[in-house]
């Protein structure tokens, strides 16, 4: 950077990870993530900042947080580079830091190196074994293959006199696969007395030309170099990455490119430009109620039925289940039949057994169809509700006009409710002329003949044994002590309900026959969210083990209206409550003599005949009413007269008043598509304009792992290179023989390992290789300069 700003000291003083993001800028100042808004163009108040924001987190006593400190740097003398400055390896803890302090700042370290678009720059001074080297080592960990790790060797000043370290510079010695780079630093008397990093930086330069070890590879030493392969390895990381880069982008292009084709032709000062808005947002929700109505193979709901689907369920479902709940009670029904035929009689009680009065029948037919009145109407209200919720879906795409969108359904909700009216008078009318005419030649009724012979058995709506439905259910009531409520998977035919353990149909638990079946609907209760129906017999008898009743529970009444509709085309009907036993002392006011009961049950079968007669022709005439007077009269409205309904009811500026959101949101996605395609343009220029270096080959690093596996040798940055004029004579104490100096060489293995320690023998006369048997150089050995005087 150029720039004084980081703290120094003795111990640990970089206790929170650093994020220095250097950018290319004109001028020069730093930002803080934490002081949003400030610029700090005095470098001294940075390092006062970075310490201050340090000890809030982590106290002034030494301790440590992998909470990160950002710091932006903006300046014409940098490389657009993200750094982070890690703490080091602290293996004895001091002050507050916790016991496991090393493990700890492992473990943050480990998580920054870990990441896989990151570079590796191991530190390690020249002055110590480099072999034991801890950044080395975790760099490993991470990066087997050494294509993320770059070596940095500081301290190049300080080694001892007559020792360098350019057999490892070199790559020869202890090597890595992207080599290492040698800087030198500032000493802490260099920091103390002010020393400008401009200066340091020509002093370091000055170094590696006039050092006899470094000058033949100084362009390739030192902090500028330094800058330079990093920025250049970003380079590699951004062209690497560009094909799936440029391949998100072009998918985000075109996934907003279809809603930006409408935005790129917006014109505000076009006169014509509001008129052409309402044409296409009319025309636009006709066709989306058409085809909600119709069903298409675009813009399909997947979570729920709607529109044209569930006024389909309306029809075939819900409205012949609501006919069938009008059932008329079988005691309740020979009753009003008996009273019928005694009223008819009235005072002539002279040979009533002489025939059976047709007047009776008329009177108890017209009964039952006027009770047909109920379900149609309702069904005309499912249906228009139904409308409405369609008409409310489809006007969401004219949010962008609020004013357009409430007119637009205000005006169509109104049709369509005056549509219902038309509609129930109509179907009120169609009720009306069955009752007005009891037709008993049609080809369908049995007659009084066949009346007196048939069965007054239910016939089942559904013939053989065939699968009527499938689906899971919940046995509702058995208790907690028998294993408590128990999902199954049931199986409904014509003659009986079975229930298995799961939908391979191959464990079956129960079948339970339907005969005397009626289903009822039960209470919700308080704890479950569960909506629950029961089936029972009407003789009383236990439906299933010691249960008089079985309750079955759905997730939905909507599931629950459905079960029962096929329940009811396998001869299930609903039960007619509170009549079981209200009798209230009538039953005893009719004689049920036998002549009288014959009578009863002749007309019981007559009207039988009549109402399935009349109920089939009611389900089939009522949903095509619907269809005809509220449906595709809808649907023609919104054709042809909703425009000019709107046009009237107001002014079109007020009309097509763009939302304030709407225009915020064209603005964010002119921008955005603008931004898409300059950063497409972009990412052209750099695949023509940028160079990229392949990856170094792999080299031996097998010495990092020998390294933990037995004691490090001792590294060649401590090693005396000698002289002509300075033969060493001081021993190195405490290490083995210093290992032999490897002959240059494309590859070069780690050095052997001493037996004991022992002092440094005296320097070998001729070619011999020191501690160590011969060995036969590739080329001969030259003596290296010696330090000019």
């Amino acid at each position: 950077v150029s720039r004084d700003f980081l703290p120094r000291g003795s111990g640990i003083v970089t206790r929170r990870p650093l994020v220095l993001q250097l950018i290319t800028a004109k001028t020069e100042y730093a930002e803080f993530l934490h002081c949003k808004g400030r610029k700090f163009t005095d470098f001294d108040e940075v390092r006062q900042e970075i310490e201050v924001e340090t000890d809030r987190i982590t106290g002034v006593n030494k301790g440590i947080s992998s909470i990160p400190i950002n710091l932006r740097i903006y300046s014409p003398h940098v490389l657009s580079l993200t750094l982070i400055d890690l703490p080091g390896i602290t293996k004895v803890p001091v002050g507050d830091q916790p016991p496991d302090i090393e493990q700890q700042i492992r473990d943050m370290i480990m998580q920054f190196i870990s990441r896989e678009n990151c570079l590796i720059l191991a530190v390690t001074p020249a002055n110590t074994d480099l072999a034991n080297s801890d950044a080395l080592k975790l760099a490993k960990e991470v990066d087997p293959q050494g294509l993320r790790t770059i070596g940095v060797i500081t301290k190049l000043d300080l080694m001892d006199e007559g020792t360098d370290a350019r057999e490892i510079l070199e790559n020869k010695l202890l090597p890595l696969r992207r080599g290492y780079i040698g800087v030198v630093n500032r000493s802490q008397k260099d920091i103390d007395g002010k020393k400008d990093i401009k200066a340091a930086l020509l002093a370091e330069r000055k170094f590696f030309l006039s050092h006899p070890a470094y000058r033949h590879m100084a362009d390739r030493m030192g902090t500028p170099y330094l800058q330079k392969v990093l920025n250049q390895q970003l380079t590699n990381h951004i062209r690497d990455t560009l094909p799936a880069f440029r391949s998100k982008l072009q998918s985000q292009l075109l996934s907003i490119e279809h809603e930006v084709e409408v935005y790129k032709n917006f014109r505000p000062e076009d006169p014509t430009r509001k008129t052409k808005a309402l044409l296409q947002m009319v025309q636009q929700f006709s066709v989306d109620f058409e085809k909600r109505i119709e069903g298409s193979g675009d813009q399909v709901d997947t979570l729920e039925l709607s529109g044209g689907a569930k006024i389909n369920r309306i029809f075939h479902e819900r409205f012949p289940f609501e006919l069938v709940k009008m059932e008329f009670n079988e005691k309740e029904l020979r009753r009003e039949i008996s009273y019928a035929i005694k009223n008819i009689h009235g005072i002539r009680q002279v040979l009533p057994c002489l025939f059976t009065p047709d007047m009776a029948f008329e009177a108890i037919v017209k009964k039952q169809i006027v009770k047909l009145k109920g379900p149609c109407l309702k069904s005309v209200d499912l249906v228009m509700q139904e409308l409405i919720n369609t008409v409310k879906k489809c006007t969401k795409k004219l949010a962008t006009y609020p004013r357009l969108c409430e007119e637009t359904e205000r005006i169509v909700a109104g049709y369509i409710r005056e549509r219902e009216e038309k509609t129930k008078d109509q179907v009120l009318l169609l009720i009306d002329i069955q009752v007005s005419y009891i037709n008993t030649n049609h080809e369908d009724f049995i007659g009084f003949a066949n009346a007196q012979q048939r069965s007054s058995q239910v016939n089942k709506s559904a013939v053989g044994n065939q699968v009527i439905r499938k689906g899971w259910l919940t046995i509702n009531n058995i208790g907690i002590m028998k294993g408590g409520s128990k999902e199954y998977w049931f199986v409904l035919t014509a003659e009986s309900l079975s229930w298995y353990k799961d939908d391979e149909e191959k464990e079956k638990k129960y079948m339970l026959p339907l005969d005397n079946l009626k289903v009822r609907d039960v209470e919700k209760s308080f704890m479950s969210s569960k909506h629950i129906f029961a089936l029972f017999n009407t003789e009383q008898r236990n439906v299933y083990k010691d249960y008089r009743f079985l309750e079955l529970a759905c997730d939905s009444q909507e599931e629950v209206d459905s079960w029962k509709a096929s329940l009811l085309r396998a001869g299930v009907y609903p039960d007619k409550s509170s009549t079981e036993n209200d009798e209230n002392g009538q039953a005893d006011n009719f004689s049920m003599d036998p002549q009288l009961e014959r009578q009863v049950e002749t007309i019981r079968n007559l009207v039988d005949s009549y109402m399935s007669i009349i109920n089939k022709c009611i389900r089939d005439l009522i949903p095509k009413t619907i269809m005809h007077l509220m449906i595709n009269n809808v649907k023609e409205f919104i054709n042809a007269e909703l425009l000019a309904h709107l046009y009237s009811s107001e002014d079109q500026n007020t009309l097509m008043e763009e939302s304030a959101e709407q225009a915020q949101r064209r603005d964010e996605m002119l921008r955005m598509y603008q931004a898409l395609k300059e950063a497409l343009a972009i990412i052209g220029d750099i695949s023509t304009s940028t160079v990229s270096t392949p990856a170094p080959p792999p080299v031996d690093d097998s010495w990092l792992q020998q390294a933990r596996s037995r004691s490090p040798p001792p590294s060649p940055s401590t090693q005396r290179r000698p002289t002509l004029n300075n033969p060493p004579t001081r021993p190195l104490s405490g290490r083995g023989p210093a290992p032999a100096i490897p002959s240059p060489g494309p590859q070069s293995g780690a050095p052997p390992v001493p037996f004991r320690p022992g002092p440094l023998p005296p320097f070998p006369s001729g070619g011999e290789a020191l501690g160590g048997p011969p060995q036969v150089p590739s080329r001969p050995t030259r003596a290296p300069p010696s330090v000019p005087r």
